[in-house]
Parts: C-alpha cells; structure tokens; sequence
C-alpha cells in the first residue's frame, strides 16, 4: 500500500520539479549558438551573421533586453531579425533599446504575428491541430517597431526585396511577411536571384515549405526563420512535439540543407530556423530548448 501511495507523491514531485526548471531557470538560460555555412565562392573571407528571432518582449524583460544589446560585441558583420518581437503594448521601446547597439552594424528584418497583434491565452493542445481557427488578438504598434529599425538602416524585407553592402560585397536579399498567417506575397519579389551577388539570402518568419521551395528555385543561398521555438518543449531522444507549421521536425530548429548543390546552384539551398528568444506570456516555459540567437559565419564552399 505504501508503494501505491507514494508512486503518486513521486510523479507529482518530479512534475513540479519540470515545470520550476522550464519555467523559471531554462526560460531565461540566454544562449548563442554557432555554425558554420559553406555558401560564399572559393576563396572568399569569411563572412558573419547574427539572427535573432521571436524575442516575444515585454517592457519588464530587463535581462533579456540586456543580453540581447551585449551581442553587439561579437561585431556581426550583418544583422537580421526574422520577426515576432513584440508580447505587450508596452514593449517597442524596450525592443528597441535592445536592439540599439546591433542597429549600428547592417541589418535586415520581416515582421511576423507577434508584431502585429498581441498575444492571447490558448488551449496549448490547439497546437497538434494543424487546422485550428486562430483568433487575433489587440494590434500592437508594429509601425513604431518598423520604423525604428527603418530609420536606423535595416532593410524591411516584409514581401520586398533588397540589397546591402556587407564588408565591402553585395548581399541579394527577399523576404516575405508572416507565411503562417498566409500573409506571404512571394509574387512580389519572386525571381532568379542575382547570380553576381557575393551570397542570396531569404527571409521568412514561419518556415512553411511551399514559401522555402520557391527561394530554393529562385536561386537563394542561406534561408533565415523562426517561429517554431525549436519545438519550446522537447523531450529528450525524440526532440519537438510540434513545429506549429509545416516544416518537418527534424528541421524544427538549426542549419540544414534545403536543396543539395548543383550545376546551376553549387551551394544548394541552406536553410537555418532560429530556436528564438522568447515565449509568449502564457506558455512561459522551454525545455530541453533555451532560448537562443545565432552567429552564423559563412564560410567557402568547396571548390
């Protein structure tokens, strides 16, 4: 009897010890994560990218806000923010100084649902129905967001396309708004990327694969997104229980290859889906996942 009793005991112990950990430790456990991508011609020097993705702030994130500004010292040659910002009215101006000291290097972003319209409470199991009904919330002041990362020189990459003079060699670069929310126009900046370009980059907040394959025949090198939290919740040996789009898990988070190298395009298509560095306010937890930005350095291919 005694054994039954305590089986219990135990399993709500080791419950409430998961939850401490996601939920106060790992959540807050800022981390920078490195790779390496082979897409620059033989030759080249290398090259740095910092992304950060899903910041999901709040006025009162002080901590975050500040390790967020410190990443200014790794002198990234190029910046890109791949969306979803923003988790309270109050939150452009934190972002913003946040984002102040990177604002200083070249920088790219796209705007995504997190920028537009505030967080709202939800049936964490919505997320295994692919098909469910999404409810907006309130707008947010995402303009104020833009049009603080615009004046300072970040390219808006929202259904647009641009370019940008990086360590002295042109970037090709396009981008599409929120393709989770099917507000993604990739007509208006569809085709072949110039080939003349040191690399092509695209941008894509969610990384849905009808928007990555048409990048990846357009000729893009380096596929930036996020959205996905890298799963947010992982459970070791098996890794995400959802992406909350249409990408597979294995590719839930981290580079990958898209497309493998050709004739035409000798890089092949990679693709990096950021783990981000936030949650929304009501599912404030990771594990097995913190909360992450990227350097990414792109090196020579093989020649």
């Amino acid at each position: 009897m005694r054994w039954y009793t305590a089986l219990p005991a135990a399993t709500v112990a080791s419950g409430a010890a998961v939850t401490a950990y996601a939920g106060l430790y790992e959540r807050t456990r800022w981390t920078l994560r490195r790779f390496d991508v082979p897409v620059l011609a033989p030759g080249s020097a290398p090259l740095t990218i910092l992304q950060i993705s899903d910041l999901h702030m709040t006025a009162g994130q002080h901590s975050k806000q500040e390790w967020v500004a410190g990443l200014a010292e790794l002198e990234p040659d190029l910046v890109i923010n791949t969306g979803d910002n923003l988790a309270g009215f109050d939150a452009v101006p934190g972002t913003l100084r946040a984002l102040d000291p990177l604002m200083d290097r070249p920088g790219a972003f796209v705007l995504a649902s997190n920028d537009y319209f505030a967080p709202r409470p939800k049936n964490p199991l919505k997320y295994f129905w692919p098909d469910h009904k999404r409810v907006h919330g309130t707008e947010l002041p995402w303009r104020d967001l833009r049009d603080g990362m615009s004046a300072r020189g970040w390219l808006d990459l929202t259904n647009a396309a641009g370019e940008l003079t990086v360590a002295g060699r042109r970037i090709d670069f396009a981008g599409v708004d929120d393709s989770h929310l099917k507000r993604d126009r990739y007509d208006m900046v569809a085709g072949p990327a110039d080939a003349t370009a040191a690399v092509r980059i695209g941008l894509a907040h969610s990384p849905e694969p009808r928007v990555l394959d048409r990048f990846a025949a357009d000729g893009y090198d380096l596929l930036l997104c996020g959205h996905t939290h890298g799963g947010q919740l992982r459970v070791p040996f098996y890794g995400a229980l959802v992406t909350n789009c249409g990408i597979d898990r294995d590719r839930v988070r981290w580079l990958h290859r898209w497309t493998e190298p050709t004739a035409a395009h000798p890089s092949g298509t990679w693709l990096h889906v950021s783990a981000g560095l936030g949650t929304s306010p009501y599912a404030p937890a990771r594990f097995a996942c913190p909360p992450e930005a990227t350097l990414l350095t792109l090196t020579p291919r093989s020649a």
